[in-house]
C-alpha cells in the first residue's frame, strides 16, 4: 500500500487578523506549516503534496520544503477558493497512491502514531477520520436560534483531520463535487457520505490536534509548544 498525504496551506486566514497567512506565522521559531510536515516526514507516508496560493508557491518551496529538508513533499501545487477546490488539485496531484490522507496544515500537532492509525482503518474499512468525543453538550437551534434538539453526547463526536480514504474511491467522490458544483462541504467524510452514501470509520484523535484559526488558538498552540506566555 502506497500512501501519500495532501497537506494544505492555501486558506488566507482571515479570522486570525493578521497580514501573514496564519501558515507562515511563526510559532515557537518555526512556521505554523513546518509541524504537520515534519510529522508526515516522520510518518509512514511515502508522499506529500502541498497545497498552497499561487503565489506562495516559490516561497514554499525555497522557504519551507528546501530550508527544512522536507524528503516527502515530492510537489506543491496551486489550491482554489475554496477548501473542497483545493483537496480536489491536490488530488489530482497524486500519483500511484493506493490511501491519501487529506491533512489541514493549520494543524500542528498531529502525530505519526494519529496518521498511521487512520492509514490502517483505511486500508480495513475504506477511510479512517480522526476525531475526538465533544466534551460538552451539543444543540440542534433553528434560524431563530431556539434549541430544538439534544443529540446523545457519547455519540458527538468533533472531526478533525488527517481524514483518510482510498484513493479512488475519494478521488471520484471530489469528481462528482466538482462536476455537480456542490459547495456546502464542511469536510472530507462529507464528500463520501454525500456522494456515495457511505459511512466513515472514526478513529479516536487527539485534544491536543487543535486547528489554529483565531489569535486565541494561537495563543494554545504556544502553549503546547512550550512557549513562556506572557
Amino acid at each position: 500500500m502506497r500512501c501519500t498525504a495532501i497537506v494544505l496551506a492555501a486558506g488566507k486566514g482571515s479570522r486570525m487578523n493578521s497580514s501573514v497567512s496564519k501558515q507562515y506565522m511563526e510559532l515557537d521559531g518555526f512556521p505554523l506549516i513546518y509541524y504537520a510536515l515534519r510529522a508526515f516526514e516522520k510518518s509512514a507516508v511515502d508522499d506529500v503534496i502541498l497545497v498552497t496560493g499561487q503565489q506562495d508557491i516559490e516561497y514554499c518551496h525555497k522557504e519551507v520544503v528546501e530550508k527544512y529538508r522536507f524528503q516527502k513533499v515530492r510537489s506543491i501545487t496551486a489550491g482554489g477558493s475554496e477548501r473542497y477546490q483545493s483537496v480536489y488539485y491536490g488530488l489530482c496531484a497524486v500519483q500511484n497512491a493506493d490511501i491519501v490522507l487529506i491533512h489541514d496544515g493549520a494543524r500542528p500537532f498531529v502525530t505519526s502514531e494519529l496518521i498511521e492509525r487512520t492509514i490502517h482503518a483505511a486500508v480495513r474499512y475504506g477511510s479512517g477520520i480522526a476525531a475526538v468525543r465533544a466534551k460538552d453538550t451539543v444543540k440542534i437551534v433553528n434560524e431563530q436560534q431556539f434549541a430544538v434538539q439534544t443529540p446523545p453526547r457519547d455519540s458527538v463526536w468533533m472531526m478533525q483531520t488527517p481524514q483518510t480514504f482510498r484513493y479512488e474511491k475519494i478521488r471520484q467522490a471530489y469528481e462528482t463535487v466538482m462536476k455537480q458544483q456542490i459547495s456546502n462541504i464542511t469536510d472530507d467524510a462529507m464528500v463520501l457520505e454525500t456522494v456515495f452514501q457511505e459511512p466513515v470509520k472514526i478513529v479516536e484523535g487527539s485534544y491536543r490536534n487543535i486547528k489554529v484559526t483565531t489569535p486565541e488558538d494561537m495563543e494554545v498552540a504556544e502553549v503546547f509548544c512550550g512557549a513562556v506566555l506572557e
